[in-house]
This record gives structure tokens, C-alpha cells and sequence, in this order.
């Protein structure tokens, strides 16, 4: 199964550069459990500058144009992802909804621009992308808020912007091994035709070595 790390409330802070400020959680934890996990897993897995999908991410963004402004959705502490393509020269913009995450994304990166805000509430900086990456994020959302947040990330990329993200290839929902929480995977067939409706066209899929499944898709 996919493996997640991901996000939390709707009182947006803008982090980068600046010093951490996000508000306390609501009582609905928009991070799916992540913060409330986040002792464990910031030094551990989110710590891993060797882990799972950093290859895969690194061969998406090839296809960017060189200095591409990236926005990293569900980013976590930033580690691997946001870090390998930091390391590629491209300029990335980090959105997540756990505060401890955050924290952590800016203490690695604190030069690059992060969000403390849950993706669906965030307005994605007020700018376009030339890419979008979300590992490890949908099947932790609500089957409606997937589909408009594939709306959504269409509507900031630029032409031609391209999309990767992770969930499983087939119709399925199971506990996250590290919440507890249910997680929700539309299948193939249902991201290709939200991606349609939004613009976007599906021009390929992945799958590493941890068994994630990679969406690739390209703005028409």
C-alpha cells in the first residue's frame, strides 16, 4: 500500500521565511492524525533523505523546465521529496497541514516558501506552477475533496504543468497503518476521468518499489 505523511487545519500561516506560527488544531485534525503522530514520525521516516518516491519524483522532473517553480502538496517535513528536487535546482513551495511538519519543512529548508494549511483550504500561494506533486495525500481526503482538489492544482498550473501524484490503481479503502484512519482510493478509471474533466490528460503510471502507485498526468 501507499505509504502517507500528511497535513491539518484550515487557519492558513504562510511559514517560509519566516518563523512557524500555525494556530492550534480545530477538533476536526485536518492532518487525518498525522500531528497527532508527528513525535514519532518526524524523526523517523520523515527523516529518511533515502526514502521511497524520491526516485520516481527525481524522473518526473525531468520532464520541468530547468528552475521550475514546483508546489509540493502534503509536503511534510520535506524530506525526501521536496528535498530532491531542492537539490535539482528547482523552486519549491511546500503546502501542509501539520504544524509539527511545517516546523520541521522549515528548520531542513528555510529558505523555501511553506504553507501550514489543509491543501483544500489553502489558496496554493496565489500563483501558477509549472508542476505539482502530491505523494502520499489523496486517498487520505474525502472522495469529493480528491476530486476538487484535482480541480483545484489544474487551475495554478500553467499550461502545459504537469502532475504526479500517489494512491493505489485500484477502487479500494483500508487503515492507514500509521493513523488508524481510513484512507479512500478512487482507482484508476475514476482519477482519469476527474483529471479529464479538469483539463488534464493521464499520459502515464508508476509503480516503485515500495508498491506505490504513481499517477502522471499533463494540462492540456
Amino acid at each position: 500500500m501507499v505509504v502517507a505523511r500528511h497535513r491539518v487545519q484550515s487557519g492558513i500561516q504562510y511559514c517560509g521565511l519566516g518563523v512557524v506560527n500555525c494556530p492550534r488544531l480545530p477538533n476536526f485534525d485536518k492532518s487525518n492524525g498525522y500531528e497527532e503522530i508527528a513525535p514519532l514520525f518526524v524523526p523517523g521516516r520523515g527523516s529518511n533523505t533515502s526514502g521511497v518516491g524520491a526516485s520516481v519524483v527525481a524522473e518526473w522532473s525531468q520532464r520541468l523546465p530547468r528552475g521550475a517553480a514546483i508546489l509540493d502538496l502534503g509536503c511534510g517535513t520535506g524530506v525526501p521529496i521536496s528535498q530532491v528536487l531542492i537539490e535539482r535546482g528547482f523552486k519549491v513551495y511546500g503546502v501542509d497541514a501539520s504544524p509539527s511538519m511545517v516546523a520541521a519543512f522549515q528548520a531542513r529548508f528555510p529558505n523555501v516558501p511553506v504553507e501550514c494549511a489543509a491543501v483544500e483550504d489553502s489558496d496554493l500561494f496565489g500563483r501558477t506552477f509549472d508542476g505539482a506533486v502530491a505523494w502520499g495525500l489523496f486517498f487520505l481526503l474525502d472522495i469529493g475533496v480528491q476530486r476538487r482538489l484535482i480541480a483545484k492544482i489544474a487551475g495554478v498550473l500553467a499550461r502545459t504543468g504537469k502532475l504526479v501524484f500517489t494512491s493505489p490503481s485500484q477502487e479500494s479503502s483500508w487503515q492507514d497503518a500509521m493513523t488508524g484512519r481510513t484512507s479512500i482510493s478512487l482507482g484508476y478509471e475514476a482519477y482519469r476521468q476527474t483529471l479529464e474533466s479538469a483539463g488534464m490528460s493521464l499520459v502515464g503510471t508508476r509503480r516503485d518499489l515500495g508498491d506505490n502507485h504513481y499517477y502522471i498526468a499533463e494540462k492540456r
